[in-house]
């Protein structure tokens, strides 16, 4: 990958984003895509447009997500500790002894997630999964009052963890669901920045995917497309107990996965199958039956529908501290999705 890619993806994977706070990953997706793009703009939700050849009959979406999961600031007891609920998806058995940060007004407060150490938990309780009203998170204060000269009640907490590199094109982090899709979209549409395009191009990092694909709808809504691809994660089931016979046999590095069932237009799901054996990108399959939950089931649902398909990143360890993808399936993700663009004629079908 490219150093001023990697550079990138690295401060979005840096800058925390729960759902709900996504206003600093939107300026730092903004810089980064300004060169390649005709307009960027944001509507009142907080979903963000970099557009190509605007004016063009028909549009197309790309959408990538870029809120994480997270926990909020509850309670704040007499002694100064945190009880906490969660954003999103969150796993409990993953939280106790995590660091986190806490996101108040006058900037991060860095603490741990507690909980009652093993010495003193009976043996039947032990190696049980705490629920989350048995943690809590403590910033070292003194008492309630100290603690909410920092915090208050509905700041958002997020896990501190980093960017990690291991072998193999392969890379560690908090929040690749799906800062990784965000990327791969305006990856995209730096390969098509200086390429001839008959159609008008709507590359939207949307917000608040965790909690109910909301930025999706109402971005789909706003901008009105023809045909959309949503980049999101994929479950990779290559490592032990991945149960590959029961939910697809899909590894890291083995390329994008590509969705297939009715959340999928057939069309579309052709032409990037298609644009994959031109330039040979090797890409992975899966069986979807029904609404994927993702933003591409509030894309094809808007208005009087969208052809939809859904283009995943194989990850291993989702909703975790420690997601891990492949910088290479990433990289052949950006670019099956701008060739595919470019192919489009100037008044493609997608009735099926």
């Amino acid at each position: 990958m490219r150093k001023e890619s990697l550079d990138f993806l690295k401060k979005l994977l840096a800058t925390p984003s729960p759902s709900g706070y996504e206003a600093e990953i939107q300026k730092i997706c903004k810089a980064y895509a300004k060169p390649f793009v005709d307009e960027i703009y944001k509507d009142v939700h907080g979903n963000q447009y970099h557009v190509r050849n605007k004016e063009a009959a028909v549009r197309v979406m790309l959408a990538g997500h870029i809120d994480e999961i997270g926990l909020m600031v509850n309670t704040i007891d007499e002694k100064g500790f945190i009880g906490f609920v969660p954003i999103g998806g969150v796993d409990s058995a993953v939280l106790g002894g995590q660091r986190v940060i806490v996101h108040g007004e006058k900037g991060g407060v860095p603490g741990v997630i507690g909980r009652k150490a093993i010495h003193l938990t009976p043996e039947s309780e032990r190696n049980k999964p705490l629920e989350m009203h048995q943690m809590w998170v403590d910033i070292g204060a003194k008492n309630k009052r100290d603690a909410q000269k920092l915090v208050a009640i509905g700041d958002p907490i997020t896990i501190d963890a980093g960017y990690l590199e291991l072998r193999d094109n392969k890379v560690v982090a908090r929040a690749f669901d799906d800062r990784i899709g965000a990327f791969v979209c305006l990856e995209a549409m730096r390969l098509i920045a200086r390429r001839a395009l008959h159609v008008a191009v709507y590359c939207v990092t949307t917000v608040q995917e965790e909690i109910g694909l909301r930025g999706a709808i109402t971005s789909s809504y706003g901008c009105h497309p023809q045909a959309g691809i949503a980049v999101d994660v994929g479950w990779a089931t290559d490592h032990p107990k991945g149960e590959g016979e029961r939910y697809g046999q899909i590894s890291i590095g083995g390329g994008p996965i590509i969705d297939r069932g009715p959340n999928i237009n057939p069309v579309v799901y052709k032409g990037l199958i298609s644009t994959a054996k031109k330039h040979r990108i090797h890409v992975q399959h899966v069986a979807a039956p029904r609404g994927t939950g993702t933003d591409a089931n509030a894309m094809q649902l808007s208005r009087g529908g969208v052809a939809t398909a859904l283009v995943g990143i194989p990850n291993r360890y989702m909703h975790t501290p420690v997601e891990l993808v492949s910088l290479k399936d990433v990289e052949d993700a950006a670019k099956l999705i701008a060739e595919w663009v470019c192919a489009l004629p100037k008044n493609p079908s997608f009735i099926p």
